[in-house]
This record gives structure tokens, C-alpha cells and sequence, in this order.
């Protein structure tokens, strides 16, 4: 798996008018002006294609920054 940076790069590029750069390991994605349950859904099939990994409501539930969502999907892989 890539490092945290490419990771982030990927769940920007989904966001819609958000800055490259904006979001860090340590930034809670909930606090977000573009966050939403549809956005929840767009990071579960994301992470899903781009990792074959397959999180559930509660894992995502569970991870508050970007960075523990980072180490959600790296400990599926």
C-alpha cells in the first residue's frame, strides 16, 4: 500500500471543491464542509476499488481522522 500522502490524494480528488493539500493525517474528515453520508458511501467504494478492501458502516464509524481511516485500510490489506 502507497504511503498516507498518495491516500490522501486519492479521497481529495473525490471531495468536490476541496484544495489539493487541504486535508492531513490528522484532520477529521466529519468536520469537513464537502462531508456527507453520500460521501461515506463514495469512501467505502473507493477504497474498495482502489485496495479491494471491504469496510463496513462501523469501521467507518469508528475512525475519526483521515489517518485512522489510513490504518483501517492497511490493516484489511
Amino acid at each position: 500500500m502507497e504511503d498516507i500522502a498518495e491516500f490522501i490524494k486519492k479521497i481529495e480528488f473525490e471531495m468536490d471543491e476541496i484544495e489539493p493539500d487541504t486535508i492531513k493525517p490528522e484532520t477529521n474528515f466529519r468536520e469537513l464542509e464537502q462531508w456527507s453520508s453520500m460521501m461515506g458511501l463514495i469512501f467505502i467504494a473507493l477504497i474498495d476499488t482502489e485496495y479491494n478492501v471491504t469496510l463496513n458502516g462501523n469501521d467507518l464509524i469508528n475512525c475519526v481522522t483521515v489517518n485512522d481511516l489510513y490504518q483501517v485500510v492497511k490493516s484489511k490489506i
